[in-house]
């Protein structure tokens, strides 16, 4: 009877040793052995999986940590965990992240989380799991409700409704729910349609910035035209970028972007944000205009992608989203509303060339056994039907590309004295082409013998995997496409991608 019950106390401590659930400043740190539970003794638990070098998950920890704590008084039924995937990997394999850092909502009771697409800051956080624990919009009682509603979140949207039972009230209900990275309330009391000056159901969106309110003067059942009256009056008609408001500059329907790169400490940066201005207001609904400070460290890349150093600021450039990220730049360096004007209409109206960049051919780019490419000598190398040509398509800050670096070497010098084959490389971050789309680094491209098609290597990155690919004629890809470390979440290229797509930005 004693061993009996030994051996029950020995059993109870290791499970409870299993499951113990440590903290870090209010965020649950999960594993393998306490995840479970974890979900199994919350209702609502939010799990950000990261990497201890990855810079984004760096930038939101504090963020996180301070939603944490917040929670715990406004709303304790929420916690936030998180994971170290590189410790944790097989519940990172479980939940497929991709990337760092991947967030993703639990409900108690749920065996599919919910993908997280809120801000990442202490705001954002709030509200957007407020949203998906709570009521779409909050009543609204009295003037005083509204007005602490208004002071409290930078954007509110208010519906005003006699009847809530309406269809009109329905639709916007349906936006408060499906539109959820701002907040909503609804209200049926007189004294704050009196207060608001309103006369009859509608919505009013009231904001911290610009103008300070808009109201919608449309079909109160049209769900899509009341989102698009949110969406384009949610952020103000120039825009900061950061790494928390990207979401919202990128999340909307605008896909044409004006970008302004300049010092905010420069003396002629409050001028030119003025001249900026005039003209987003200008161009209200058929561009977004953003600005980024270059004295920020985090931008760095976002330069890069637009072939921009330092010394070449302040400038204007404009990407069309829709359009696989083409970029176009001005014809003059003028930063004037005049010049702003003339520049973002070209591009509007469909006059502008779309910009493509280049780096300087070096004089001896074909003295190694990997020939070297920019975007004027590609044409010429890559599209010579008389060879077969592999290109590599990389950047010099990624990961996977340094790693393959000396087999591509490798794959040069075997090929060295083939007349009919030229392996190179190409630096995608200063050059593009305009009919060959790199999405991702790094990427591996074969331009056929005797033809104009382009061929997607996906195979392995082994030296044995490429040389048979080649000696085929690019038709043997092997097995090993599905089994590369391409995608798996590299560190440097995770830290700070560069941004291939809206989503990477």
């Amino acid at each position: 009877m004693k061993f009996v019950l030994l051996f029950t106390l020995i059993v109870a401590a290791f499970a409870d040793d299993a499951t113990e659930i440590k903290e870090e400043e209010n965020v649950l740190v999960l594993t393998v052995k306490n995840f479970d539970h974890a979900l199994a003794s919350n209702d609502f638990v939010l799990v950000e999986f990261y990497a201890p070098w990855c810079g984004h998950c760096k930038s939101l920890a504090p963020e996180y940590a301070k939603a944490a704590t917040k929670l715990l008084t406004e709303n304790p039924k929420i916690k936030l965990g998180k994971v170290d995937a590189t410790v944790e990997s097989d519940l990172a394999t479980k939940f497929k992240v991709q990337g760092y850092p991947t967030l993703k909502f639990f409900r108690k009771g749920s065996d599919a989380p919910m993908e997280y697409n809120g801000g990442r800051d202490e705001a954002g956080i709030i509200s957007w799991l407020n949203k998906k624990t709570g009521p779409a919009a909050v009543e609204i009682a009295t003037t005083d409700d509204a007005t602490k509603s208004q002071e409290k979140h930078d954007v509110f949207v208010l519906g005003f409704f006699k009847d809530q039972t309406t269809a009109e009230a329905k639709a916007f209900l349906q936006v408060a729910a499906e539109l959820d990275t701002i907040e909503y309330g609804v209200t049926s009391a007189d004294e704050v349609f009196a207060h608001h000056k309103v006369d009859k159901d509608g919505v009013v969106l009231f904001k911290k910035f610009d103008e300070g309110r808009n109201d919608y003067d449309g079909d109160l059942t049209a769900v899509e035209d009341i989102k698009t009256f949110i969406k384009g009056n949610q952020l103000p008609l120039i825009i900061e970028f950061t790494q928390e408001a990207a979401g919202k500059i990128f999340g909307g329907d605008i896909q044409k972007h004006a970008l302004l790169f300049l010092s905010k400490k420069a003396d002629s940066s409050k001028a030119q944000l003025e001249d900026y201005k005039i003209v987003a207001k200008q161009f209200k609904g058929q561009a977004l205009f953003v600005y980024l400070d270059t004295d920020v460290e985090d931008n760095g890349r976002i330069l890069e992608f637009f072939g921009l150093k330092e010394k070449d600021t302040p400038a204007i450039r404009m990407i069309s989203l829709k359009d696989d990220m083409t970029k176009f730049k001005p014809e003059t360096s003028d930063l004037n509303a005049a010049a702003f004007e003339t520049f973002v209409k070209s591009v509007l109206d469909g006059k502008m060339k779309p910009h493509l960049m280049s780096a300087e051919a070096p004089e001896d780019w074909d003295k190694n056994p990997v020939k070297v490419l920019v975007g004027s000598n590609f044409a010429e190398v890559a599209k010579d039907q008389t060879k077969g040509v592999f290109v590599e398509f990389y950047a010099p800050w990624c990961g996977h590309c340094k790693q393959l670096a000396p087999i591509w070497d490798q794959l040069g010098e075997k090929f060295k004295d083939n007349e009919d084959v030229v392996i190179a490389k190409m630096d995608s971050t200063a050059n593009e082409v305009e009919d060959v789309k790199v999405q991702s680094f790094p990427t591996l491209k074969y331009f056929p013998k005797g033809s104009d098609e382009v061929v997607d290597y996906n195979g392995g990155r082994t030296l044995e995997d490429m040389t048979k690919f080649i000696e085929s004629g690019g038709k043997d890809q092997g097995k090993g496409g599905a089994e590369s470390d391409a995608d798996e979440p590299d560190e440097e290229e995770e830290d700070e991608t560069e941004p291939k797509t809206k989503d990477e930005l």
